[in-house]
């Protein structure tokens, strides 16, 4: 018997029922092994040698791999079929060896694209050895990525506090963000004009013509600057006669576009299906994985991490069958279309992500999915089969139109779909930039000699527009433009921006946050070089010729850490208020904007004598007084500084409640700007209300701020429980609530409006999708006697367990799932699912044990409320925890 080796336990579960008795499949779950979160994992003075981690949790299951392959002929690394693949096999390979479990047992590599049957059954036919480049090109990816989060992290922590991590990419990438809000903030808008003309022909047929001549000259852009000009050329066209000078058609053909890589299904799903790149792969690894299809789990899609637009001979030929039989010989081209990839690595370039099998239409599994995995499912197949339909025949008339006497000429253009081909399927989504043609506009037959007559002289002011705010979708395409990063770990990066709170999203925009925008600055002032579009995609490439085995990474790993480690060197001894003032002068165009009267932008609106600048503290940057501790005004670094000095510390008095005459404020927190309700009465709490995303502080007024004060909101009684059902805004947005069951709304006002019947549909999809989640009842087991809550035997990820209201319950160890009893199952939920009583009792049984235990000479020190406040003193234990979180700096991408 030989154990095959795979990620997850879903991919081997499949595949063991692929192969068979003769094969053991089992789960290495991800990476086994990482760099500890301490300095010295990598030790560049010991020509960077690695010091591997193992957790307790891989540790029990390599333990299990370890038994399994001492008592087995021989062992098959079947993991993905990438760099990160690659890796993992080699981590296993490496603790095994260490562990002496492999003795003279054969060792081979195999690799499959589709988690189905005849897919892993023909990679089996072809086992090769661990490819060496690949994994030296993990190594110097990890090394590079945990030598610049460790170094670079630290050095943001002491010089900007409240600042979390730099990474390789992850710095690059938020560099483009905030680059972008620069242009658009330093934009200024351009006046400028066009001149449309509508015409009629003999047959009075009507079409418009746009001013493209004059005098001689072609028009450019901004040749008309102003309205007295526009005005004084249409009083030219009105005055002349026209004639068609000539007619031009010429039939054009439009491509399809290649199926999808990574990067451009990340692309098509943002604009298409409104997900983040890391919702896409979620939702992409469980239709890899695969779903159960006729008692069988079968994989849906290829593997989704690829550079490759290329698809397998078999798969082409069976496109085509669909094509032939779904839309028939006309959408047929003569032969199949071959796609090359543009990744510079071939190595890296796999197969483009298709459907397993393209017969397999989206309807015909659409029942077995959830929403996201039909969506999702349905896009990859429309993109493969329209990438070998028939091109989109067009034809493109342009019509030159001059005034008999006067040098003016007019231009109409138009173009006719002939024939939809593949957009009969599909048609890829466009991005800002990218405008809609004018395959819509259709211009009537005319020829040569013809003297249309005009109806209508049409002069129309525009203003240039700022370039727009990034989506994921765009940012991606222009990573990939750039060369920075690589595809496979895009969503991450753009996650760990999030997360980081870096950059914040508003209606699909990415927004850098004031955190984000500091750590910019800092960046590209004391260490320009490492954020630099150019020098990033360089490296990128010199990683791509290590996986190619064209350099050493080692060599790499020197050359990159002599030049910065001396960078960082030159900045230790830099004190804050240095690195402060050099940001005061940078940032100020964004944090001092100048004002609208001309007026010092930095002169403080309290005491009027001092001078703004940015502090930090512990909670991160923001703008203070010169005159502190005298004067204590401080503002967030981008309040609304064109408003009066009250405003600008965020505190604005709206109005009052005109129910109880209590003042009602927008006040500025650490989190931001909320509104607050007076108290009527000494001790009362204020009532308060954050603000929905995409309603600005600026926005907010008297009767917003009754509304948001209204929250939480009863809505009515649940029919059958008789409980409350409450809209409220939270943590991460606006929701509704119903006895333990949250469900998130997208709209922030239909909090206001929403009604019991609306309300008890979104809680039923809630339910319905965690339902889904929770997997499959494989047997009713019985209602618990205390809370009357169904206990359900159910099939998870990870095999069968028990599941109680919402809690999940494991089955011992070995436990056969199909004689589980319903005393059993009680007796596991007593175990792991404590009585809410129980609870409490244990609580305040703790509790009192702790207080007997403590010193009486500590009870008085204990009461010290003054000094217990002060705390964060004490909690430098707390703030060794960016050494903890020092793994998500080195992690902050994958890359």
């Amino acid at each position: 018997m030989d154990v095959v080796i795979v990620e997850s336990p879903a991919k081997a579960k499949t595949i063991n029922k692929y192969l068979g008795k003769d094969y053991k499949v089992m789960a290495s779950y991800g990476h086994v092994r990482d760099l500890p979160s301490k300095d010295g994992s990598v030790q560049p003075d010991e020509d960077f040698t690695m010091h591997w981690d193992v957790d307790a949790k891989s540790q029990k299951r390599l333990n299990d791999i370890v038994k399994a392959v001492k008592d087995a002929d021989g062992l098959i690394l079947a993991t993905d079929p990438d760099r990160e693949g690659e890796a993992i096999s080699w981590h296993v390979l490496e603790v095994l060896r260490d562990k002496k479990a492999l003795g003279d047992k054969n060792v081979s590599r195999v690799v499959f694209n589709a988690i189905t049957k005849q897919s892993v059954t023909e990679a089996m036919k072809h086992p090769r050895d661990l490819d060496k480049e690949l994994i030296d090109a993990y190594l110097a990816r990890r090394a590079l990525d945990y030598l610049v989060g460790f170094t670079l992290s630290p050095v943001l922590w002491r010089k900007l506090p409240g600042s979390r991590s730099a990474g390789r990419v992850q710095s690059v990438a938020l560099r483009l963000v905030c680059d972008r809000e620069l242009e658009i903030e330093s934009f200024r808008a351009q006046e400028y004009w066009t001149v449309e003309t509508d015409f009629q022909t003999e047959k009075s047929q009507s079409f418009i013509a746009r001013l493209t001549q004059l005098d001689g000259k072609k028009l450019d852009k901004f040749a008309i600057p102003d309205e007295k000009s526009a005005k004084d050329i249409e009083a030219r066209i009105r005055d002349s006669k026209f004639t068609v000078t000539s007619v031009e058609s010429k039939p054009t053909r439009r491509n399809p576009n290649p199926p999808f890589t990574t990067s451009t299904l990340q692309q098509e799903a943002s604009r298409k299906l409104g997900f983040s790149a890391s919702r896409t792969m979620q939702v992409a690894q469980r239709l890899y994985e695969g779903v159960e299809l006729d008692g069988e789990t079968t994989g849906l899609i290829t593997y989704m991490r690829t550079d490759g637009v290329q698809i397998a001979d078999e798969a082409i030929a069976a496109t085509r069958t669909v094509i032939n039989n779904e839309f028939g010989e006309t959408y047929l081209p003569d032969g199949p279309r071959v796609y090359k990839t543009k990744a510079k690595n071939a190595q890296e370039a796999h197969e483009a992500i298709r459907p397993t099998e393209l017969s397999r239409l989206p309807k015909q599994v659409a029942h077995v999915l959830d929403d996201d995995q039909r969506r999702l499912y349905e896009l990859v197949w429309n993109r493969t089969v329209a990438s070998q339909m028939e091109s989109v025949q067009l034809e493109r008339t342009t019509i030159e139109i001059e005034a008999n006497d006067a040098p003016i000429g007019m231009r109409a253009t138009g173009s006719v779909i002939i024939f939809d081909g593949f957009l009969r399927l599909y048609q890829e989504g466009r991005d800002d930039d990218a405008g809609d043609g004018e395959d819509s506009n259709r211009l009537p037959k005319m020829a040569k000699g013809d003297k249309p007559s005009l109806v209508n002289v049409r002069p129309d002011q525009h203003f240039t527009e700022p370039p727009p705010r990034f989506t994921e979708a765009t940012l991606v395409k222009r990573m990939e433009e750039l060369g920075i990063g690589r595809p496979s770990t895009y969503a991450s990066t753009l996650q760990t921006l999030r997360d980081r709170g870096y950059v914040t999203m508003d209606k699909n925009r990415l927004v850098p946050d004031d955190k984000g925008r500091l750590v910019t600055a800092f960046l590209e002032n004391f260490f320009e070089r490492y954020v630099e579009y150019g020098f990033t995609a360089d490296l990128e490439e010199k990683l791509d010729k290590v996986s190619a085995g064209e350099l050493d990474w080692k060599e790499l790993l020197r050359d990159f850490w002599k030049g910065f480690t001396g960078t960082v060197e030159d900045i230790a001894d830099l004190r804050i208020t240095e690195v402060l003032d050099r940001l005061n002068e940078v940032l100020a165009p964004h944090v001092f904007p100048e004002k609208e009267d001309g007026s010092d932008p930095r002169k403080c609106p309290t005491c009027e004598n001092g001078r703004l600048s940015l502090k930090v503290g512990k909670f991160g940057a923001f703008v203070g007084c010169s005159n502190y501790p005298e004067c204590r005004f401080t503002r967030p670094l981008t309040a609304a500084l064109d408003a009066d000095s009250a405003a600008a510390t965020g505190d604005r008095v709206l109005g009052e409640d005109p129910d109880t005459g209590a003042e009602i404020t927008l006040k500025s927190g650490r989190f931001g700007p909320y509104v607050e309700r007076a108290p009527l009465e000494e001790g009362e709490k204020p009532k308060r209300s954050g603000l929905p995303n995409g309603l600005a502080a600026a926005d907010v007024d008297l009767e917003k701020a009754l509304k948001l004060l209204t929250l939480p909101r009863e809505i009515g009684l649940h029919p059958e429980t008789g409980k409350k059902v409450t809209a409220g805004l939270g943590r991460f947005g606006p929701y509704i609530y119903h006895d333990g069951t949250y469900a998130n709304i997208k709209d922030p006002e239909e909090l206001f409006t929403i009604g019991l019947n609306r309300a008890l549909t979104v809680l039923a999809e809630k339910i319905e999708r965690a339902e889904k989640r929770a997997g499959k009842i494989l047997k009713e087991l019985g209602e618990h006697p205390d809370t009357k809550k169904p206990v359900q035997l159910r099939e998870g990820k990870y095999g069968p367990y028990i599941r109680y209201g919402t809690a999940n319950v494991t089955l011992p160890k070995g436990a056969d799932h199909d004689a589980v009893t319903f005393e059993q199952a009680l007796e596991l939920i007593a175990e792991k699912v404590p009585a809410k009583g129980k609870k409490k009792a244990a609580a305040k049984k703790t509790t009192t044990k702790a207080a007997a235990k403590k010193p009486a000479a500590k009870k008085p020190a204990a009461k010290k409320a003054p000094a217990k406040k002060k705390a964060p003193a004490k909690k430098p234990a707390a703030k060794k925890k960016p050494a903890a979180s020092k793994t998500d700096s080195a992690k902050a991408e994958t890359e």
